[in-house]
């Protein structure tokens, strides 16, 4: 995170030098320190700041010498925000008697408004992440006049069609009738892991199966239920303790949709049937009705316009969707793609959300590091206050994945640093943690296979390939220390559904397979209900600061504390055994391929788990 030559004079993540820790509120102040040593003969140091979101204006603020530290020099000065809002680009240099100058790397300070407050409850509980179609059916449903043209396979346990039709489309328009009656059939089950949070992939009416295509934001998928199923749903849950979030895709609709009615399936005029719809100009015609920009190209995808103002009072209005939904009971929205909706929006879907539930949280898709994101040619606002309250963390997946593939703790402790320091305090705690999405290979047969194999294998192959057992056996393994690590961390940790029954599967529709019931690893099932139970009982994984112990070749330490309680996790992914320093000279043995979870009452640790 700093160069070796300026590593002994500043660091960006030890408060000796900066403080506060990482990202700043605004209208307050950053003090920064340098210290060289004496014999180095350094006469000031000057601070370069670019402030990007103010038209990349730049201020130098001179560090004087304000004292000593045994044998290293202090140059200090506080770096004053104001009411700025955004990121502030820094080196820092010194300046010796002799003439010599040295200079530091640039360095990110994250400025959010000081005024955000996020409601902490996403955070500190599991989240289960549900693909409805696939998770628990009830009966096998009639898709007779449902949208689409879909159809239903009899029989939970067969394989999802992924081969193209004679054109040359994968069409997801096969179903297996999973429903919301039959998720609320399992929320005991649920509850049992620990759950606190459910997030549900798309439930709107919609022609494919994963109902990212949405044809009508004010209806339930009649193959789900109803309104009425999805508002008994969201009270059972509440009862239960479990909170209920929606998937809002905005960025686009269906070519069969209410919108843009592309097939004529729909009675009213939409979009593609005349410029004097209601809906024109919720869309971007290059040449009406043929040419229009859609997602990634895909025609049956269009891209909403996000100009138009009906569309936005449609979407974030008094009487929009966002707050419609949360009036029938959901507690927040994870946004599809966010990236592709523009600041304005995203900004508008959370001032929506907050003035209809003061208690709703909006998480972002993002996958990449979300404080300095630049989508489109713009930098984004996601965590500066008022827009996205956390995000898919897909950068601490990317973290325990490297560290369980072959990476050293030190460069895992490094990666989620990084993040620490860009992140406001309270994105970082309400990360949307994972280990596998309906958007990724399941997390087993990644770290079984160790690559995705999709550049060297057919579909045809990955449809029907399982682990071999010494494959499955390593795999399992390396789950239980990711899953440790994913439970222990700040964030909430959210589990894609069957993961914690040991599913398997490549590339769509692979990871979308129907859950298996009355065949889940039990292993597995129970060390994940383990994880929950420690989660939703343990404050200080709940809320507690992050400490990092030993973090160095196979092996990853940390603390977790809070009110006085500390809780230790340690992971060991080499071959031998380690013996590792706890707190106030105790030790502790963590065998190969092991982790633990231990408490220390200020005299010894107690194992947990």
């Amino acid at each position: 995170m700093q160069t070796s030559e300026t590593q002994h004079w500043f660091d960006p993540g030890d408060g000796k030098y900066k403080s506060p820790y990482g990202a700043a509120p605004s209208n307050s102040g950053v003090r920064f320190t340098l210290r060289p040593r004496r014999q180095e003969a350094c006469r000031r140091g000057v601070l370069t700041a670019r402030w990007e979101f103010a038209g990349d204006a730049v201020t130098e603020l001179e560090l004087p010498w304000t004292g000593l530290d045994g044998d290293f020099d202090l140059f200090s000065a506080t770096l004053e925000l104001g009411d700025y809002v955004g990121l502030i680009w820094y080196t820092l240099r010194l300046e010796r008697y002799d003439g010599g100058v040295e200079e530091t790397e640039e360095y990110q300070l994250t400025v959010y408004d000081a005024a955000e407050s996020v409601p902490p409850w996403f955070g500190e509980g599991v989240t289960y992440q549900i693909f409805p179609d696939r998770f628990r059916r009830r009966t096998i449903p009639d898709p007779t006049g449902m949208v689409g043209g879909r159809w239903v396979h009899p029989d939970w346990s067969e394989e999802p069609e992924y081969r193209p039709n004679g054109q040359g489309e994968i069409r997801n328009r096969d179903f297996f009738g999973g429903s919301l009656p039959g998720i609320e059939e399992k929320l005991p089950y649920l509850q049992s892991l620990g759950v606190e949070t459910i997030y549900l992939c798309p439930i709107f009416e919609a022609p494919e199966n994963h109902r990212y295509g949405v044809a009508d934001y004010e209806k339930i998928d009649p193959m789900l239920g109803t309104r009425e199923d999805f508002a008994r749903l969201c009270q059972k849950a509440h009862s239960m303790g479990m909170h209920v979030m929606l998937d809002g895709v905005f960025n686009h609709t269906g070519f069969v949709s209410k919108y843009f009615n592309g097939d004529g399936t729909y009675p009213g005029l939409g979009a593609a049937q005349s410029p004097d719809s209601p809906y024109y100009d919720w869309f971007c015609f290059q040449s009406w009705p043929r040419e229009y920009t859609s997602w990634w190209g895909i025609y049956s995808l269009p891209t909403t316009n996000k100009e138009s103002r009906a569309w936005l009072e449609y979407i974030a209005g008094e009487n929009g969707v966002i707050r419609s939904w949360l009036r029938a009971g959901a507690d927040g929205w994870r946004l599809d793609v966010a990236d592709e909706l523009p600041d304005f929006v995203v900004h508008a879907i959370h001032k929506a959300a907050r003035a209809e539930k003061p208690s709703a949280v909006i998480i972002g898709e993002v996958w990449e590091d979300a404080s300095n994101k630049i989508a489109y040619s713009v930098r984004r606002r996601h965590l500066l206050g008022g827009h996205c309250d956390g995000v898919m963390n897909y950068p601490v997946r990317n973290a325990i994945l490297g560290y369980l593939l072959g990476q050293g703790g030190d460069w895992f402790r490094d990666v989620i640093e990084t993040q620490r320091q860009n992140y406001p305090h309270w994105a970082f705690y309400s990360g949307m943690n994972s280990l596998g999405t309906h958007d990724t290979p399941r997390i087993l047969t990644l770290l079984g296979e160790e690559s995705d194999r999709k550049g060297d294998t057919s579909r045809d192959w990955r449809s029907v390939h399982r682990l071999s057992r010494e494959q499955r056996a390593l795999a399992a393994a390396r789950l239980k220390l990711g899953s440790l690590l994913l439970y222990a961390l700040p964030g909430s940790p959210t589990v894609y559904y069957g993961d914690e029954a040991g599913m398997e599967g490549f590339e769509d529709p692979f990871n979308r397979r129907t859950f298996p019931w009355g065949e889940e690893d039990r292993d597995l099932l129970d060390w994940f209900t383990t994880l929950g139970k420690a989660r939703r009982e343990l404050v200080p994984l709940r809320r507690g600061e992050l400490e990092w112990l030993t973090c160095r070749d196979r092996t990853v330490s940390f603390a977790r504390s809070w009110a006085g309680e500390t809780i230790l996790a340690a992971v060991n992914a080499g071959d031998h055994a380690v013996v590792l320093d706890g707190p106030e000279g105790g030790r502790f043995r963590v065998e190969a391929m092991t982790g633990r979870l231990l408490r220390w009452d200020g005299e010894e640790l107690f194992p947990i788990l």
